[in-house]
């Protein structure tokens, strides 16, 4: 197969595979997009793309989700150019010396801002206990829920777009609000003045709910370096009975600890739309596939007592970008920075990676 595209949408799904398409076309008709861009848009990751056109050549600008490998071949000659249609970036942030990357900063904040909330409406409100009590009208063996008022104080940690989404909901649902971000300085003069920034060590001791708005960092070599930042060690020093909260990446809080903290009676509830390792957590779960990983075998327990409603846990399987008017901007998003790349003569997009300086890459989240 020669390079029949210009550019090729890999794990493109469903309504978004349909949207896509939609602002392709949209751009064409605007005069955005060159009228004779050949593009194609397909449900495969890059190396099941190849798997069947073992000659195929991809063309010099691809988008992504978060399955694909990159092939280092393909990284050879010309710059090339990534889209990662996610707001994270840590499957990519290697290569941002040899590519050209961008990815989508913007689509998904309020659908995560939300989805955030929403979990910490049904750990603190107990749901799964009062969904149990209602099959029996049972009224007078009520556990006391968490009210959120201004005596209970929850912590946001990361301050970007989703993050400061984040904090501005809790705080309209009355809750006495803080946020940990090692940018704390630079984002108070970027719009950020009215959030009140705490170090991670007082955050620690105040919080009665945790959220966690960080993007993904794995760069060791990164002051924004965050795999196992929500540590058992460090949870273990907050209050008891701290709800936690995770809507970005499963590595930055491991489920063994998380586990081991709720069985303890340390955390009071849990809400994960995210987990660490999740292709391999996806493969034991729709596969039965094997797996020595504790933290994926955490990962089961905790959806196991979601499932059955046994504990204060709620769980799902990362889909806080799925909203209605999410998938359309993820769409729209995708196909800016794609216009912007042929207004930069197919040599860079206006914003890519490093997003924050030359050395690192912020682990906030938007």
């Amino acid at each position: 197969m020669n390079k029949h595209y210009d550019i090729i949408h890999f794990e493109a799904l469903g309504a978004e595979a349909h949207h896509l398409a939609e602002e392709t076309e949209r751009a064409k008709e605007r005069g955005l997009l060159p009228d004779t861009l050949r593009t194609l848009i397909i449900p495969e990751t890059i190396q099941e793309f190849q798997e069947t056109h073992p000659d195929g050549e991809l063309p010099d600008i691809i988008t992504i989700k978060t399955h694909s490998v990159i092939p280092d071949a393909w990284l050879c000659g010309c710059k090339k150019s990534i889209i990662t249609r996610s707001a994270g970036y840590d499957h990519l942030e290697s290569l941002a010396g040899r590519a050209n990357i961008a990815s989508l900063r913007n689509y998904c904040v309020n659908s995560v801002a939300q989805t955030a909330v929403k979990f910490v409406y049904a750990s603190a409100g107990l749901l799964n206990h009062y969904t149990n009590n209602a099959a029996l009208f049972e009224r007078g063996k009520a556990q006391s829920f968490m009210e959120l008022c201004p005596a209970r104080t929850a912590t946001v940690y990361g301050a970007g777009k989703i993050g400061r989404r984040i904090y501005e909901l809790l705080e309209a649902n009355g809750l006495n609000v803080q946020a940990v971000d090692l940018r704390g300085q630079e984002l108070k003069g970027q719009g950020c003045s009215a959030i009140r920034f705490v170090s991670k060590e007082a955050a620690i001791g105040s919080s009665d709910i945790i959220v966690n708005a960080m993007n993904l960092t794995k760069l060791p070599d990164s002051p924004f370096y965050n795999v196992n930042y929500f540590s058992e060690d460090y949870l273990s020093r907050g209050k008891a009975g701290v709800l936690f909260i995770n809507v970005t990446r499963g590595e930055i809080a491991p489920e063994a600890g998380l586990l081991h903290l709720y069985e303890k009676g340390f955390l009071g509830g849990i809400g994960l739309d995210v987990f660490s390792s999740e292709q391999e957590f996806s493969d034991l779960l729709k596969f039965g596939a094997e797996s020595k990983n504790p933290d994926v075998q955490a990962a089961r327990r905790l959806v196991e007592m979601a499932k059955n409603r046994t504990a204060n846990i709620y769980v799902q399987p990362h889909q806080a970008f799925n909203s209605d008017l999410a998938a359309c901007a993820k769409a729209a998003d995708t196909i800016r920075h794609l216009i912007r790349w042929f207004c930069n003569q197919k040599q860079r997009f206006d914003e890519q990676l490093p997003y924050y300086g030359e050395t690192a890459v912020s682990v906030q989240a938007g």
